[in-house]
């Protein structure tokens, strides 16, 4: 892949929440949700985030759009850096940014046609006319695989690969460079997903557009990715290109996510790694490296010292005592 200019950069990016609250209503313990979080995305590339549920792939997401402010760090977007900035400075960059997120269901208004809800963003960002909005409409929904004639419909209408693609119609009205998309297909049939990754795959090549996307799923994220990172309890514990990743993955927490991954040649044998131990917990969380209690190479420092991101060889980076 031919390396592009950045669009994104996180810069040692904390969140935290507050659960739990003291008789004066003060917080009084806080999940930590994301973890001094560092890399950054370039142009036209598909930058993978994986891991399992809870570990703070979502939430990353959503300070890269500004729905979150982070705790702490910066984030940078197209050369300005935006963590910081209000809702009104925003608001002219979100049409560069655009979101699709996990329910399509519940991410489209019941209460509004489908013509209504794709047009919404060229009604908040641009000047045209009624008719120029039409036009638009009625060409997404050709683009996503759709006709004009849904354009009348509701949502409650369509199955849930329909909705999917009315989602990804919208997102794209405005033109955007980036593209965040949360767990996309995951509430879809297995059949629907690879023609929603195809369609992906195409709208990337022929609009130009830089994908962030959000999985759990291993197997999904080979088809689409050039990069892949990996976290685990809110720490970002490997990142690599995705050739790389897959043919040496070096962190014990990789080794373990891949090897659960299914082989299609039944002939071929495959050892399962089985994480033993508990999760620590995202309250209080381990003062040495986060995943030390289900490693099998764990050692003294890994129980006492955070383990420093480094560079095991061109553009794949680890954080790991033992690697």
């Amino acid at each position: 892949m031919l390396r592009m200019d950045k669009i994104v950069s996180l810069k040692n990016v904390s969140k935290t929440f507050p659960v739990g609250k003291s008789l004066l209503g003060r917080p009084t313990k806080f999940v930590h949700a994301v973890n001094n979080v560092s890399f950054d995305v370039f142009e036209g590339e598909t930058f993978s985030i994986v891991g399992e549920s809870g570990c703070g792939k979502s939430t990353t997401g959503r300070i890269i759009n500004h729905l979150l402010i982070p705790d702490s760090g910066e984030v940078w977007f197209q050369g300005k850096e935006i963590s910081k900035i209000s809702q009104d400075e925003m608001r002219p960059l979100r049409k560069d940014m655009q979101m699709i997120f996990q329910d399509p269901a519940g991410s489209l208004n019941p209460r509004m046609r489908v013509s209504e809800l794709i047009e919404e963003p060229l009604i908040v960002h641009t000047n045209m006319s009624a008719e120029e909005r039409a036009k638009v409409v009625n060409e997404l929904l050709g683009i996503v695989g759709l006709s004009s004639k849904h354009a009348r419909r509701y949502p409650h209408e369509f199955s849930g690969g329909q909705k999917q693609r009315i989602g990804i119609a919208r997102a794209l009205t405005v033109n955007p460079k980036l593209v965040i998309a949360d767990e996309p297909i995951s509430a879809l049939d297995v059949s629907i997903q690879a023609q929603v990754l195809n369609l992906l795959h195409r709208l990337q090549e022929e609009y130009k557009l830089t994908y962030v996307f959000i999985s759990h799923d291993l197997s999904v994220v080979e088809m689409i990715s050039d990069r892949i990172a990996v976290m685990y309890l809110g720490f970002m514990v490997e990142t690599a290109p995705k050739t790389k990743l897959y043919a040496n993955p070096v962190h014990p927490y990789t080794e373990a996510l891949l090897s659960a991954v299914p082989i299609p040649d039944p002939t071929l044998q495959k050892e399962r790694i089985i994480l033993e131990g508990d999760i620590p917990s995202t309250i209080n969380l381990p003062k040495g490296c986060p995943f030390a209690a289900r490693c099998k190479k764990c050692g003294q420092e890994c129980l006492e010292q955070r383990p420093e991101t480094k560079e095991v060889e061109p553009g794949h980076f680890v954080a790991c005592h033992k690697c």
